[in-house]
């Protein structure tokens, strides 16, 4: 249980952090992200009206409501875990080849062009795991700001 919490508490701080980051850039990573990797089914707003979300045989969900539909509060763990591809959702394909591609899987060699933003905040180190976990962190981190009351 201790270490649940712990992992949340590090995930909320690396957020709160990111997020602090892109302000003081005047930069929404997470919006960024968001518009890149799942705007096409999603919509720009997140309401499941994107581009292509007509053609799917299952609709996308209305990102919006995620919170509303969990009885007020936003679902941080089963968001990272869809993003990251550990909750299996079938229309966003398998964790080998997710409908996003390579952006929030940490290989050793980033096969993508990764924003050098993403590179400082990865530390000395440039940890692919680093720059995968900050750009699932600033998903789920613009995802909150844009729930339904």
């Amino acid at each position: 249980m201790t270490t649940v919490c712990l992992k949340w508490l590090i995930i909320a701080g690396l957020t709160a952090g990111s997020a602090g980051k892109a302000q003081a850039e005047d930069v929404d990573i997470g919006k960024s992200e968001f518009q890149s990797s799942c705007a096409s089914c999603h919509g720009t707003d997140g309401k499941g009206k994107g581009p292509v979300s007509g053609q799917l045989k299952v609709p996308p969900s209305d990102l919006t409501m995620l919170a509303k539909n969990n009885n007020g509060v936003f679902p941080t763990n089963a968001v990272y875990e869809t993003i990251h591809g550990s909750k299996t959702i079938p229309a966003h394909g398998t964790r080998e080849m997710p409908i996003w591609g390579e952006r929030f899987n940490p290989i050793v060699n980033l096969p993508h062009y990764v924003d050098p933003s993403y590179w400082k905040m990865a530390g000395p180190e440039k940890s692919p795991e680093v720059v995968v976990r900050t750009r699932i962190l600033a998903v789920i981190d613009y995802l909150n700001r844009i729930q339904q009351k």
